[in-house]
């Protein structure tokens, strides 16, 4: 048995075919020598594709599955057209759920579901004379993922008397030798903090004054 839902509504009949494709992201690269490698990447977003959906009107199949919204009232195919409508115009995100389920007095009731995050990208209704008052859909949908510009903690540190880049890397970046990685990244502030204190130059680092505050890269 198998339960359809998209964002909260219960759709009563279940598609006899829903395709879920996982569109790839591999990027194939060919070698200066003429070979050829593949460059694994995180997979693309995932398309469904539901050819025909069933939307009765007027009367209740035994095969198929109602939300009773008053007693013994069910929701007509108009209802679930204009809920894809809104989502479709609003550009929403909603829930897409195929809940499986097994025969009624098994030991367990639920076995493994798909559930994601999508926006509807088309619909198109199909009118049917020979099937009646009935409404099909043919529905397309796409995998949302959240997105946005990721944030890095920013480090710094305040040199204290006595300190040598070679201290400060091993004790922030865990290797003394990124000494001269800590230089190219502060390389002004060090040097305008030599010529404050009367010399030419830092002497690429070696000469660092208290109170100067560094940068630290993430590591």
């Amino acid at each position: 048995m198998y339960e359809l839902r998209i964002g909260e509504i219960l759709f009563p009949v279940m598609p006899g075919k829903v395709s879920m494709k996982i569109n790839n992201n591999n990027e194939t690269v060919k070698m200066i020598d003429g070979g050829e490698v593949n460059v694994v990447k995180t997979p693309g977003l995932t398309d469904i594709t539901i050819d025909e959906l069933l939307l009765p009107n007027l009367q209740k199949y035994p095969f198929a599955q109602y939300e009773e919204v008053k007693s013994n009232e069910i929701r007509e195919a108009s209802y679930y057209l204009k809920e894809l409508r809104k989502w479709k115009k609003k550009r929403e995100v909603v829930d897409f759920k195929i809940i499986r389920k097994k025969p009624a007095g098994a030991s367990s009731d639920q076995l493994a579901s798909t559930e994601m995050k999508v926006t509807v990208e088309s619909y198109e209704i199909i009118e049917d004379a020979s099937q009646g008052f009935d409404v099909k859909v043919k529905l397309t949908l796409k995998e949302n993922r959240e997105w946005g510009a990721k944030k890095f903690k920013r480090s710094t540190y305040i040199v204290k008397k006595g300190d040598t880049l070679m201290k400060i890397a091993k004790k922030t970046l865990g290797k003394s030798s990124k000494w001269e990685r800590l230089y190219e990244i502060n390389k002004k502030v060090i040097e305008e903090a030599a010529k404050k204190h009367g010399k030419k130059s830092s002497s690429k680092g070696k000469r660092l004054y208290p109170k100067t505050v560094l940068k630290i890269p993430l590591k």
